[in-house]
C-alpha cells in the first residue's frame, strides 16, 4: 500500500495505512478534543466535560423521529388475558399420539360391543391423525377355556405394559360351577389389585332423550340425576378373606372378612374430595358405621380430610338409606364416596334409574394415568350372538379412556356428541326403546355413531 499512489489508499484513512497504529479509544479522543476546544465545541450531547461514568440510553428507550404529518406509534392495549391475542399453541400444532391399548374381549355377548367401540376409535385415529395399537390379553372365561386360569401372569403383564386397558365384561353360565379362585370375575379382582386401580369412578347422569326410559316417576327425574360414585376397588370384603370350614357338629360355616386400613381409605378419600371440588362440592360418605368397625374408620379417617377441605359439603349415610334416597330423591347427590361392596350394589341401582344400564360408562384409575375402561353391565349371555346388545356404553368407556388417560378431551367430546346426535334422532336399542324411536341392533347403532363423528 506504501507504494500505491494517495487515491488508491483505502478511503477510512488521509495518510498510508498504518496496521501497527490504532486510533485511540472514544473517550480518548474526546477528551482530547475537550482539552483542545473551548466548552462551546464540546460534543452537544454534554454540558460538562465528557463523564465515562455515564452512557447512552439504550436504543429501545431513545426517541424515535417522526415524520410530519405522521401519527406517533403507538401499542395495542394490552389484554387482561395474557393469551388473549395469541393463537393456543394446541392450534396451530395439531398433537399426534400414538397409543397402546390392551383389549380384553371378554366373554359371551362382550366381543360385540367391543368390536363396535375398536372401530370408533379407528375412526377417531383417522379423523385426529392419532395411532392407536391394539394387543389382545385373555381374562375370564376366555382365558379359563385358552390356559385353566382367569388371568395368567403373561396376560396380565400385557396390560401393564399397555397406556390404558379396554375391558368387555366377563363371567357366564358356562364358568358358574368352578372353584371361587378359578371363576371368571376373580380374574377381573386381580387385574384391578395387579394394575393398582383403587378408585372406580361410575357416573349416574340421565341423558334428556331417556328421560321417558326411566323408572322413576317423571316430576322425580324433573328434579334431575346427576351424581357420581367413588367407589374403594381394591380392599374390603372383595379382597379379604374368605373361608368354609364344618363345625364340630358337622354343620359348615363360612366366613368373609372386610379389612381397611387407614391409608387406603385416605387415598379414596381424598379423590372424593378433589371430585367434589371439580363439581357442586357436595360430598357423601355411603357406610354401615352403626354395626361395622371398618365403617367407623372410614369416618374417622374422613374426618381429617374434612378440614383440609372447608368448601365442600360433607355429609354421611348409612348404606340401606343410601339405597332408597337415590330412588326417592337422586337430586340431592353430587359424589358419593363408599367402601368396595356398598359401592358395588349402589352403582347398579344408580344406572338403572337412569334409564339404562347399558349406557354407563366407567374408568378405573390409580397413580398414574393407566386405568381400566369398562361398561357397567355384565356379560349378557341370554342375548349373546344376536346382535341386539347396547354397545353405547363400551363406547362411552373408550371416550372416558381419551379423555383421563389419554388428555384427548376434543376426541372424547366428538364421541359423545355423537352419541347426543344419534340419540336426538330416535335411534334405540333394544334395552332402552321406546315408542315413537327406531330400534337398532348392536351393529346398526355402531355404524350410526360412526356416522356422527
Amino acid at each position: 500500500i506504501r507504494n500505491t499512489p494517495p487515491y488508491l489508499w483505502p478511503a477510512r484513512s488521509a495518510k498510508p495505512f498504518d496496521q501497527k497504529k490504532k486510533p485511540a479509544p472514544r473517550h480518548q479522543r474526546e477528551n482530547q478534543l475537550k482539552e483542545k476546544t473551548s466548552p462551546a465545541l464540546w460534543p452537544a450531547r454534554s454540558a460538562k466535560p465528557f463523564d465515562r461514568k455515564r452512557k447512552p440510553a439504550p436504543r429501545y428507550q431513545r426517541a424515535i423521529p417522526l415524520k410530519e404529518n405522521s401519527n406517533p406509534r403507538t401499542r395495542p392495549p394490552k389484554s387482561k388475558d395474557p393469551v388473549i391475542n395469541r393463537c393456543p399453541i394446541e392450534e396451530r400444532i395439531p398433537i399426534i399420539m400414538e397409543k397402546n391399548i390392551a383389549v380384553i374381549w371378554g366373554d359371551c355377548s362382550s366381543p360385540e360391543i367391543v368390536k363396535q367401540t375398536l372401530r370408533v376409535l379407528d375412526k377417531v385415529a383417522e379423523k385426529y391423525g392419532h395411532t392407536f395399537h391394539y394387543t389382545d390379553a385373555a381374562m375370564g372365561g376366555e382365558a379359563i377355556d385358552k390356559y385353566g386360569d382367569p388371568l395368567p401372569r403373561h396376560e396380565l403383564d400385557k396390560c401393564l405394559a399397555a397406556d390404558s386397558v379396554l375391558l368387555g365384561a366377563v363371567g357366564g353360565p358356562k364358568w358358574e360351577g368352578l372353584p371361587g379362585e378359578q371363576r371368571p370375575e376373580k380374574g377381573l379382582l386381580r387385574l384391578r389389585a395387579g394394575m393398582g386401580l383403587y378408585s372406580n369412578n361410575r357416573p349416574a347422569k340421565i341423558w334428556p332423550q331417556l328421560a321417558p326410559a326411566s323408572p322413576l316417576k317423571p316430576e322425580i327425574v324433573a328434579k334431575g340425576i346427576d351424581f357420581i360414585i367413588v367407589r374403594e376397588l381394591i380392599g374390603g370384603v372383595y379382597f379379604g378373606k374368605h373361608e368354609t370350614y364344618t363345625l364340630e357338629n358337622g354343620e359348615k360355616q363360612a366366613v368373609d372378612s372386610m379389612p381397611y386400613s387407614e391409608h387406603e381409605i385416605e387415598r379414596i378419600g381424598r379423590i372424593g374430595f378433589e371430585t367434589a371440588m371439580k363439581r357442586r362440592r357436595k360430598l357423601c360418605c355411603v357406610d354401615k358405621a352403626n354395626v361395622l368397625d371398618t365403617s367407623r374408620l372410614w369416618r374417622a379417617v374422613m374426618h381429617r380430610l374434612q378440614a383440609e377441605y372447608p368448601e365442600v359439603e360433607y355429609s354421611e349415610m348409612f348404606v340401606d338409606n343410601c339405597a332408597m334416597q337415590v330412588v326417592k330423591d337422586p337430586s340431592q347427590f353430587d359424589v358419593i364416596v363408599t367402601e368396595n361392596m356398598f359401592g358395588d350394589i349402589i352403582s347398579d341401582e344408580a344406572s338403572m334409574i337412569t334409564g339404562s344400564i347399558g349406557m354407563i360408562p366407567s374408568s378405573s384409575l390409580g397413580d398414574g394415568t393407566r386405568g381400566l375402561y369398562e361398561p357397567i353391565h355384565g356379560s349378557a349371555p341370554d342375548i349373546a350372538g344376536k346382535d341386539i346388545v347396547n354397545p353405547t356404553a363400551c363406547i362411552l368407556s373408550a371416550a372416558m379412556m381419551l379423555r383421563y388417560s389419554f388428555g384427548m378431551a376434543e376426541e372424547a367430546d366428538a364421541i359423545e356428541n355423537a352419541v347426543n346426535k344419534v340419540l336426538d334422532k330416535g335411534l334405540r336399542t333394544a334395552d332402552n326403546m321406546s315408542e315413537g324411536c327406531t330400534c337398532l341392533g348392536c351393529t346398526a347403532m355402531g355404524d350410526a355413531i360412526l356416522a356422527e363423528i
